[in-house]
């Protein structure tokens, strides 16, 4: 039975086989990985260059995700910036969605693996009850850390696994320590969902946030000329500007909604579709992917602008795009982008509107096509070199380098 096809349509209940942390299953996995990985570049055309993904030749498994309490599915990944607290600079900071029952939106822990001492330790548990934040704790894609230390995690949580009892969730705020400091909520936050993209001046910092749980029903209500879930066009893109005291927590200075009407719809097996990734260039383009309308736009001048940008500007859609989800920028300025509905990570020149270069780094045949639902989160390695990415079907962090 699939464990994590979580971006078809109709498949069958998730299932997985819980695993402690720091195990012989890394070595079990590398070896099955090993045997199983095709790294199989695929041009959109055979004249168009190639860029960052065709330097990309092993793919590693680095640690498992699951926790003490037995938490399930790696959302978010982010690289610490800064060591504080309990981190130190370069850990890989992963958070979980789903509980030990394989429950949607009951994910409360954030893991921690060190690259360094390839060692893996729990960094925060969240209480899964808290009546601060609407429905209470399901932690999402949406987390960051800031170089002052403090960590950023969004909220999309349920009480039963599916957005029938979904709540509008919020921003939770920790410590370097792991520690909850404080939340955000509002009436323009509901379920963060997508990766954030941050603008860090140390003082101040910028954070751009997906918001797709506005009005969502549960996924048994029905487009009666489609038979999906009802698509709604009420998704949004937030611009959240902090103030970042010496010594204090960050507080919100300002709320902008600088992007709205992005499909989002909910969904049996994946909660929640909606835009996703979110990656912020040199020159202020934010580049959103719009996962259900299968396209990558640009938001311009995104941290600047008084206004929403709607849907922003496309920049590609289709072609080797299959539900682009996380979204990051690599080091020769491309966009890379995991697929949904495959295992596929896909890259872009955001320039040229061309995309580049496919490469399989999931091809679990469990699923159809291979890796269907697998991926989620990415994050650069700091070195430029390689990137981190979670495999949902294996609860695992890998290396692609």
């Amino acid at each position: 039975m699939k464990f994590n096809d979580r971006y078809s349509n109709e498949p069958a209940p998730r299932s997985g086989r819980v695993l402690p942390v720091n195990t012989g299953f890394r070595a079990r996995v590398t070896a099955c990985v090993a045997s199983l990985l095709m790294a199989v570049a695929i041009p959109a055309k055979a004249d168009q260059p190639r860029g960052f993904l065709e330097t990309v030749k092993k793919h590693e498994t680095l640690t498992s995700t699951v926790p003490e309490n037995g938490d399930q599915n790696p959302y978010a990944i982010v690289v610490a910036p800064v060591s504080a607290g309990r981190i130190q600079k370069d850990d890989v900071l992963i958070d979980n969605f789903n509980d030990i029952s394989n429950l949607q939106g009951l994910g409360t822990t954030i893991v921690n693996y060190n690259p360094a001492t390839r060692q893996t330790s729990l960094f925060a548990a969240l209480p899964r009850q808290l009546p601060q934040c609407p429905g209470g704790v399901g932690l999402t894609t949406a987390m960051t850390m800031l170089k002052s230390g403090w960590v950023i995690v969004g909220s999309a949580p349920s009480s039963d696994g599916t957005t029938r009892t979904r709540g509008d969730g919020c921003l939770l705020l920790l410590d370097p320590n792991g520690q909850l400091v404080d939340t955000w909520t509002g009436p323009d936050i509901s379920d963060p969902w997508g990766n954030m993209a941050v603008i860090d001046n140390g003082a101040s910092a910028t954070l751009f946030v997906s918001m797709v749980g506005f009005g969502i029903p549960a996924p048994s209500v029905r487009d009666p000329d489609t038979g999906f879930p009802v698509t709604l066009h009420k998704a949004t893109v937030l611009r959240i500007e902090l103030t970042v005291p010496p010594g204090k927590p960050p507080a919100i200075k300002s709320k902008t909604v600088i992007g709205d009407g992005f499909a989002h719809r909910a969904d049996k097996s994946s909660y929640l579709i909606g835009p996703t990734g979110l990656a912020i260039a040199p020159d202020g383009t934010l580049y959103v992917s719009d996962a259900l309308e299968n396209r990558i736009v640009a938001i311009s001048d995104a941290a600047t602008r008084p206004t929403s940008a709607g849907t922003g500007e496309e920049i590609t859609k289709a072609g080797l795009l299959n539900r682009p989800l996380s979204l990051i920028i690599a080091p020769n300025g491309h966009l890379l982008s995991c697929n949904g509905l495959n295992g596929q990570v896909v890259e872009t020149d955001p320039v040229a509107r061309k995309q580049v270069y496919a490469q399989w780094i999931n091809t679990n045949q469990a699923q159809s096509p291979p890796g269907n639902g697998n991926l989620f989160g990415m994050a650069i390695r700091p070195d430029g070199k390689a990137f981190y990415y979670v495999a949902d079907d294996m609860n695992t962090v890998m290396e692609s380098r």
